[in-house]
């Protein structure tokens, strides 16, 4: 009798175990998808080639906008996407950052995030990972990892590059030969919408073969296409078709590898776009103070680095209070016209939304300027296209958010997450945490 009831303390024990676990993971894979330059009227206006999205939104939920993070530009946002942190805690604060030589560059090693990334929890966990094009990849804790990644000699040139720096070698020649056929250099660069079909296909192979627990993939033409034309156009309907088609194929992937009942799939962005009228170049300021803030073998005094819709104040030195106030005096005897398009960010509100943690302050420009690091000529000019970077507080700068799959409720809507709560999500949905992440799971998705 007590041999029969030990035993069924232990059978009801193995079961709560099993219980517990299957409340904790609520998908086995996650597909994580970046459009760059991702608005929410892409799926909430129909007028809109985006019929897979749509779908997604049908069968799953969504935000009506994502709160990005400051500045609204693609390298840092991703940084932001992956690990959940802003921009002061992962360290990325710009697209491009100064180099040992201290010439600006497009930061694209891996090791230069300080926050821990969802591929490494991921790892600790025992899961594996995949990614393609993702920002700042290269050399990241990634199973099979296809990053972003140009040639030194060429920009144009992304094949060479990702083959040498595939993981594991020879990944990129296995994607010729199965999913996307011998290519040529341009079909994998941001000249054509190519680039986001194949690369789609590549993670489409991916999730078929290998089946990853975590996916991330980027898919770059919207943004190249809105930067061209601005809000709308020709161009820009093409690309959120190409976008959207990218999504079909991941999709589709998912459905052969028979693991559709137990993936999740988010697709998201860094930020969303702002048409232009005219520029602003506030470093011309400084020169007509005789300060040179072109940067050379040395960071200049001061120098204003500009992020498109936005610009941050740096000084060489810190304690500098007396140039400090100079510029400060510049920008309060301005005209009326130039005060119009930017308003001043100071320091303790960069501090709440986690900007660079290095700059005096920082200059938010309204909606339609756009601000550029030219030191000479004028300070205005008319400009047009599109363009981020803004201040979060701008409802066209937002991105989207849509969720559906394993363990998400169908028809909850959102009016807004932030960015940083993307990976804790995805986190959750997984099983595991995120050190120190600055947002939190968006458990209102959550079953």
């Amino acid at each position: 009798m007590k041999m029969n009831r030990l035993k069924k303390i232990i059978t009801l024990n193995i079961l709560v175990a099993f219980t517990i676990i299957a409340q904790a993971q609520t998908a086995k894979y996650v597909v994580l998808v970046s459009i760059d330059g991702f608005r929410p009227d892409f799926y909430l206006d129909k007028s809109w080639p985006t019929p897979n999205l749509q779908q997604l939104v049908a069968s799953g939920s969504y935000a009506k906008g994502v709160r990005c993070i400051f500045p609204s530009v693609t390298y840092p946002s991703h940084t932001t996407l992956i690990t959940g942190t802003f921009p002061a805690k992962h360290g990325i604060t710009y697209n491009t950052m100064p180099n040992v030589e201290n010439k600006y560059e497009w930061t694209t090693d891996a090791k230069k995030i300080k926050a821990e990334t969802l591929w490494q929890a991921a790892r600790k966990k025992g899961l594996k990972s995949a990614s393609v094009s993702w920002p700042i990849s290269v050399g990241a804790e990634i199973d099979y990892n296809l990053p972003e990644i140009w040639s030194e000699t060429n920009m144009a040139d992304r094949k060479s590059a990702i083959s040498a720096l595939a993981t594991p070698k020879g990944l990129l020649e296995e994607m010729e030969k199965y999913a996307i056929g011998d290519v040529d250099m341009e079909d994998l660069n941001l000249s054509s919408l190519a680039m986001d079909e194949n690369n789609s296909r590549m993670a489409a192979y991916i999730l078929r073969k290998y089946k990853p627990n975590l996916l991330s993939i980027h898919i770059a033409g919207v943004d190249g296409a809105e930067h061209k034309e601005g809000r709308s156009g020709d161009g820009v309907s093409k690309a959120v078709a190409s976008a959207d088609h990218a999504v079909m194929n991941l999709m589709d992937a998912i459905k052969k590898a028979g693991i559709q009942d137990s993936t999740t799939i988010i697709i998201t962005g860094d930020h969303g776009f702002v048409n232009v009228e005219k520029t602003l170049s506030p470093n011309v300021w400084l020169t007509e103070m005789g300060i040179d803030s072109k940067v050379g073998k040395e960071e200049p005094a001061a120098k204003f680095q500009s992020a498109g819709g936005s610009a941050f104040f740096h000084l060489k030195n810190s304690k500098d209070l007396a140039l400090l106030k100079k510029v400060r005096q510049k920008l309060a005897d301005l005209p009326a016209e130039y005060k119009l398009m930017f308003r001043i960010v100071e320091r303790d509100e960069l501090n709440k939304i986690g900007a660079d943690p290095h700059a005096s302050f920082a200059l938010a420009a309204a909606n339609g300027v756009y601000i550029q690091d030219a030191a000479t000529g004028p300070v205005s000019v008319p400009k047009k296209g599109g363009a981020h970077g803004y201040f979060p507080d701008s409802p066209e700068i937002r991105t989207g958010f849509i969720i559906a799959g394993a363990g998400i409720k169908n028809g909850v809507v959102l009016e807004s997450i932030n960015l940083e709560d993307v990976a804790p999500t995805v986190a959750r949905l997984l099983s595991f945490s995120l050190i120190n992440s600055d947002g939190r799971a968006v458990t209102q998705f959550l079953k």
